[in-house]
């Protein structure tokens, strides 16, 4: 009997590892067709022959055709100021909801809460207003501005401060430490894999973003990487696929060099905040 459970267990195990291994080549199977493709010549893109010659022009002639170095430097300078900004309001939020009991501070985070069911398509129409009336439209400042309070930061931090020991901020107070200083001298360094975790998921989440970025922005001087690209693949300007692949690339890259470096910090900073 016990011989026969390990062999259903090792079966069972065996199933799912070769179910997990179809699941990610599956997943990852459009990358490596970009990566392919944006190596080697039109011909070659859709016949795959491991000797065929191997070519940076693609890439040379993506960069002559768009403006993508503009478009990084776009989406650069919009996912540091997103992140900076969320990270300010995010801190101060979730302490003030953490640590002070105020009127009306359950009804205030539960309003909070509430925005994260509400999907930022449903006010494009409401912010593409509230940004003409401002003078906001078709700047970087516009395609961040209604991003900038972020209700899943401020509710990963708020669970965060809330685990944090009463103990440490009081003898922090018996330091000298004022609320400003106990911020950030206590809450904010135990808090460190959050505001990674956070961070990693509002730079992705900010670096692919499309519909919003395509709405407000008209010009080079301010679409993003995804804007970009995605006009530059449309139909209607000739698709060449090892061309628009390098363009791929060209989007992708920071991400991915990121993530191949941060590997192991970003898993666990994944596993510390969810664990918290």
């Amino acid at each position: 009997m016990s011989a026969s459970r390990s062999n259903t267990r090792t079966f069972m195990d065996v199933v799912e590892i070769l179910a997990a291994w179809l699941l990610a080549l599956l997943w990852i199977s459009p990358l490596l067709y970009a990566f392919w493709a944006a190596f080697h010549t039109s011909e070659f893109a859709i016949h795959f022959d491991l000797f065929a010659p191997l070519t940076l022009d693609n890439f040379r002639e993506a960069l002559s055709q768009a403006p993508f170095l503009r478009y990084g430097f776009n989406t650069f300078v919009l996912v540091t100021m997103l992140l900076t900004v969320q990270m300010i309001v995010a801190t101060l939020a979730a302490y003030a909801f953490a640590r002070y009991e105020f009127f009306g501070s359950n009804v205030a985070f539960s309003l909070v809460l509430v925005q994260l069911m509400v999907t930022p398509e449903i006010l494009i129409v409401q912010n593409y207003g509230t940004l003409a009336n401002l003078g906001l439209v078709d700047t970087i400042t516009g395609i961040g501005l209604p991003y900038m309070a972020s209700a899943f930061g401020i509710f990963l931090l708020r669970q965060s401060f809330k685990s944090t020991p009463k103990e440490l901020e009081d003898a922090a107070r018996l330091e000298g430490c004022g609320t400003l200083g106990i911020l950030m001298k206590v809450y904010v360094p135990l808090a460190r894999p959050t505001y990674l975790a956070f961070g990693l998921v509002s730079i992705s989440h900010h670096w692919n973003n499309f519909l919003w970025p395509l709405v407000i922005t008209n010009s080079v001087e301010t679409r993003p990487l995804t804007v970009g690209l995605g006009i530059f693949g449309a139909p209607e300007s000739g698709v060449d696929w090892s061309i628009v692949s390098a363009a791929t690339l060209l989007s992708v890259a920071p991400l991915l060099i990121a993530f191949l470096l941060f590997q192991r910090q970003f898993v666990q900073s994944f596993m510390y905040a969810g664990i918290k």
